[in-house]
């Protein structure tokens, strides 16, 4: 189940007082936030474990460029969620991330409807930075169609 409004979001109280990988297996199990950026590029959680993550999900017309193919923006958010996310899982409780920077290459065009896997895998995970790579495939044929890499800032509040 998606949040409907930001009221349903965990506090940051709330969300500090679990490790990053707690914080993703309550969304995973439906009793975390699911992000509301989630709902409008049509994508959710389908997998965690410690230093993995992999979201599900389907272009739509609403993602559409003016040329008519699904925008770069698209592949983008969903390899930032899920190598930002596989680096959460290895922070501890009272810590947070935020992406850093983050690269990807778009490597064949993906038509509206396909269903795909995006998967992030940590490469390194530090006191103060995490390192990630990952993949957007189909789910059916396994095509790659972008891959990445991100760097996420650990920090204090």
């Amino acid at each position: 189940m998606f949040a409907s409004s930001p009221s349903e979001l965990w506090s940051a109280e709330r969300a500090l007082g679990v490790s990053g990988l707690q914080f993703m297996q309550a969304i995973l199990a439906g009793d975390g936030p699911h992000p509301p950026i989630a709902r409008g590029m049509n994508y959710r959680l389908d997998a965690v474990e410690v230093g993995r993550v992999v979201f599900r999900g389907t272009p739509t017309d609403a993602h559409l460029n003016p040329l008519g193919t699904v925008h770069g923006g698209w592949y983008g958010t969903l390899l930032d969620s899920a190598m930002s996310c596989a680096v959460q899982t290895t922070i501890p409780a009272g810590r947070l991330y935020t992406t850093l920077e983050y690269k990807v290459n778009l490597v064949r065009n993906l038509a509206v409807g396909t269903e795909v896997l995006c998967e992030g895998t940590v490469t390194h995970a530090g006191r103060t930075t995490g390192v990630a790579s990952g993949s957007l495939r189909g789910a059916e044929d396994g095509k790659v169609y972008a891959s990445g890499t991100a760097t996420c800032l650990i920090l204090a509040p």
